[in-house]
């Protein structure tokens, strides 16, 4: 059996960043566990984001704003470095309203008590003048991993002026590991792995560390019961039909008990035999062993031998 890790350990933990290692680990396994921890954490964890903004006075992300130095495309760019953690599982408004000569930051946007901002020094636009103004409305909403505008469903529905965008949901900003070899007893072929997990601030590293193993253990959990599952129908399955099978031979015994001798594939001699010795059905052949056959009056070999005969053809044999 290969041996399972030694332990896991967390060197240090910082606002937004943490470095854990793993020792003991089977040869190989290093690389495996690592890529495959890597491609949960940034792709498998609920996170929330925005994904759409509405810009007063702006119909497309092709514009420009008069007074405004950036133009949409780069006021969409920032606006996506913006992190939000929501409290609840309904979309959220942030309102910004800006005007004069100066810097729009998260700040200044006014935002519900369901959800908070926590990059809130983000830059979002430069106003150049006194005359200068800026109005919009962004939706921030919860997804998992990396959202494309093509995904969503309401993307046609949507009405003039609200500009969808793609959302990055996940909130680990940068996940890396690497691999060392370690001396495990008498074996110097065996791994310690180090992860390396950056986060957004919405959440601890050491809690979507905890949530990418939890959603692998439920994944790799899920395919073993289900298999388990199946193997456990057909054993079920294989043993119904069994005492199916028993239950009918036993039907049909005492089926064929019940027939006339007149049935069985005999002589008529023979027959003449049992019915002399009050013998009328199957069942009373069955009563009887060969030496009470052998009594009766008239029976020998020949007429023992084809009654045994007869009846193996029907699954069933005389008295021991």
């Amino acid at each position: 059996m290969i041996p399972l890790p030694l332990k896991s350990t967390l060197i240090e933990e910082k606002k937004n960043l943490v470095h854990l290692e793993v020792d003991g680990l089977y040869p190989g396994y290093g690389t495996t566990i690592g890529n495959t921890l890597r491609r949960v954490l940034m792709s498998s964890l609920q996170g929330a984001a925005v994904t759409k903004v509405k810009i007063k006075g702006v119909q497309h992300e092709f514009s420009t704003i008069p007074g405004v130095l950036e133009d949409v495309i780069s006021i969409i760019m920032n606006i996506k470095q913006m992190r939000f953690k929501l409290h609840t599982d309904e979309p959220q408004k942030a309102i910004l309203s800006v005007k004069g000569e100066k810097k729009a930051k998260g700040s200044d946007f006014k935002v519900s008590s369901q959800m908070e901002l926590i990059n809130k020094d983000c830059h979002i636009a430069t106003l150049t003048s006194k005359k200068s103004e800026i109005e919009m409305e962004l939706t921030v909403e919860k997804g998992i991993g990396y959202e494309m505008v093509e995904q969503r469903k309401e993307q046609k529905k949507l009405e003039i002026g609200v500009i969808p965008i793609d959302a990055i949901f996940s909130p680990v900003k940068r996940i890396s590991f690497r691999v060392e070899n370690m001396r495990v007893k008498d074996r110097t072929d065996f791994e310690r792995l180090f992860l390396d997990i950056e986060t957004d601030g919405t959440v601890e590293p050491k809690e979507v560390f905890l949530n990418a193993t939890e959603i692998l253990i439920d994944h790799f959990s899920s395919i073993k019961n289900s298999l388990q599952g199946e193997e456990k129908k057909e054993k079920e399955e294989k043993k119904d039909k069994k005492t199916d099978k028993k239950e009918e031979r036993k039907e049909e015994k005492e089926d064929s008990s019940k027939k006339q001798i007149s049935d069985l594939n005999i002589s008529q001699r023979t027959v003449s035999v049992l019915g002399n010795g009050n013998i009328k059905t199957i069942a009373g052949i069955l009563r009887k062993s060969e030496d009470d056959l052998m009594a009766l009056e008239g029976m020998g070999e020949k007429g023992l031998k084809e009654i045994k005969k007869a009846l193996k053809k029907l699954g069933l044999e005389l008295k021991a």
